[in-house]
């Protein structure tokens, strides 16, 4: 059944389309599936909402979505700059420089007092950027330095991104999951308030890894009204099966399946039918029952 405008057509079933509701379903969709079946769900979600004139917004670690529709592309390499200074994006409004600040705590490991020390030079105009914060002579400086690198002097440089409907964070040409990382939370920071938008992540479990990874997933995953989170993994890790919202389970390893199945509550029997290659199962709970339904994914 379709409950509202943003459903979005999974597969038929028995003569019947199934549909994802995130008013009805849940806000977050899980995705789960071995090499390229999280990618090609994300691909055709994202095609889906486009239909309907949401923004995109998709985080790849795979190096392979196609980007075509993004008018933002940013790509994360290794010793070259993106512009994602979240202290030089808070002089420019992009963010509120609290969060700049809290960025930067998470990254570094500031305590509470460092950090509201490097709040109060951010508004007394006396740093203006990361590498500032790290060269100035506040305490804050020397805890940041001790884990500041090259990478990251390289990484914060750069002209500042546009940020635009649709957004691409090409992720696929660094290995440095750090990097990854802080640009995952800082760009999460950025539109954590768009409506109107599908946000989408594969890898989810590889960027969530990191302490910057994992404190984007809340900032993204928080149910906010005409918003769509997609969280595509090949991994299923506790810290993205135990988010609430539906779950679609692609093809896997059997006992992989029967692990998403377990963490979602779903009865051993007939309700755990095992998906083949094209083949998804979509679970979804209401307060009273726990329910899956089995289809085709459309090619």
């Amino acid at each position: 059944m379709k409950y509202s405008r943003i459903a979005v057509r999974l597969f038929e079933r028995e003569g019947e389309d199934t549909f994802y509701d995130p008013v009805y379903h849940g806000r977050t969709l899980k995705v789960f599936g071995m090499d390229e079946w999280p990618g090609k769900a994300l691909k055709y979600l994202v095609d889906r909402y486009r239909e309907i004139d949401y923004g995109t917004v998709i985080f790849d670690t795979e190096g392979d979505f196609p980007e075509d529709g993004f008018d933002t592309i940013i790509r994360v390499k290794d010793g070259e700059g993106t512009g994602l200074d979240p202290i030089a994006l808070a002089r420019e409004g992009l963010l509120d420089g609290y969060t700049a600040a809290t960025i930067v705590q998470t990254v570094y490991g500031l305590d509470r007092t460092l950090t509201e020390r490097l709040y109060a030079d951010f508004l007394a105009g006396k740093v203006r950027s990361v590498p500032e914060a790290m060269k100035s002579d506040g305490k804050y400086a020397e805890v940041i330095r001790e884990s500041y690198t090259p990478l990251d002097e390289a990484f914060y440089s750069g002209k500042l991104p546009e940020f635009g409907k649709n957004i691409l964070v090409e992720l696929g040409e660094t290995y440095s999951i750090t990097l990854a990382g802080i640009a995952f939370l800082v760009v999460s920071a950025v539109i954590r308030h768009r409506r109107n938008t599908m946000i989408g992540v594969n890898d989810a479990a590889v960027l969530a890894y990191t302490t910057a990874g994992g404190a984007a997933i809340p900032l993204i995953t928080r149910p906010i009204r005409a918003r769509v989170t997609v969280l595509a993994t090949q991994y299923a890790i506790d810290s993205i099966m135990n988010l609430a919202g539906p779950t679609l389970v692609l093809y896997h390893d059997p006992d992989t399946q029967s692990v998403i199945y377990e963490t979602n509550g779903v009865p051993p029997g007939p309700m755990r039918k095992h998906v083949h290659k094209g083949e998804a199962a979509f679970i979804y709970r209401t307060p009273e029952t726990i329910n899956v339904e089995w289809g085709e994914l459309p090619r």
